[in-house]
């Protein structure tokens, strides 16, 4: 889409606020002119200090678009230094298009990455799968009925939805938004296995890669926070060929294991 086949921004005064930080003031004026096209408020920031600016500024911003290459501190230092649990969602831009950034940004906490060049439309349908996830409820045949506290209690695990906050064995985990996202699509499926395919249609909502391999990314990440020992998982099993199984009570020892322990 050209900038002379854009058309008057259609801005509602309820409309999802998007921040995007790139330098480039091409890239400034088309995601401008297209994400105000679609329905959305837009702010742009051009380094980490118009960030910071707008981030101290009290300016409710719902999701961010953050590029990696900027003058000064870069988008991933920017990332990193962000709290991943009060942050809004986050989605990293790179014109680099090395997978290492990629992985960088997953790790740090980023909710989608995309590189440049890119599809003003493949953005836009990325920054509408991230705003609808938050998280789901818990099926209601899969829990035991909510205790006083009001979380909702699934095995080993225990979930408040509203606040984004999981739990296990009654501590609180410390996730990131993505990890607290894909917890929360396992616990909706409990003693269940589930593809790749059937994480990412959820997770992403939108056409990818073959290759992507941002799924076996964040569930690495999560077994480091729910797993004792994450090389031999008791919750989230590999099954191999097909997926992954979330086991919330535990999958039992093995049978060489128990003999070890007597």
């Amino acid at each position: 889409m050209t900038m002379a086949e854009a058309s008057e921004p259609t801005t509602q005064i309820d409309s999802p606020v998007i921040l995007v930080v790139d330098d480039d003031p091409g890239i400034q004026t088309l995601l401008s002119r297209y994400l105000r096209e679609q329905g959305f408020a837009v702010v742009i920031a051009g380094d980490s200090r118009a960030f910071d600016a707008v981030m101290a500024s009290g300016q409710s911003i719902d999701l961010i678009v953050l590029d990696i290459m900027l003058p000064g501190e870069d988008g991933l230092s920017i990332a990193r230094r962000l709290d991943p649990m009060n942050r809004p969602p986050l989605i990293i831009l790179s014109a680099r298009g090395e997978d290492v950034d990629r992985i960088v940004g997953l790790e740090i906490g980023a909710d989608d990455y995309l590189p440049k060049p890119f599809n003003p439309r493949e953005l836009i349908a990325r920054i509408r799968a991230v705003l609808r996830r938050g998280g789901p409820a818990i099926d209601p045949s899969a829990k035991s009925p909510p205790r006083a506290d009001n979380r909702q209690y699934v095995g080993d695990f225990s979930i408040d939805a509203p606040m984004h906050q999981a739990f296990l064995h009654d501590k609180l985990l410390d996730l990131t938004r993505g990890e607290w996202q894909l917890l929360a699509f396992f616990l909706e499926r409990p003693n269940r296995v589930i593809s790749r395919d059937q994480i990412m249609d959820h997770l992403k909502g939108y056409e990818r890669s073959a290759f992507d391999r941002s799924i076996d990314v964040r569930v690495t990440r999560l077994r480091r926070k729910i797993e004792e020992n994450p090389t031999d998982p008791r919750y989230l099993v590999t099954i191999w060929g097909e997926g992954y199984l979330f086991v919330p009570a535990g999958r039992m020892p093995r049978v060489s294991d128990q003999m070890e322990e007597g």
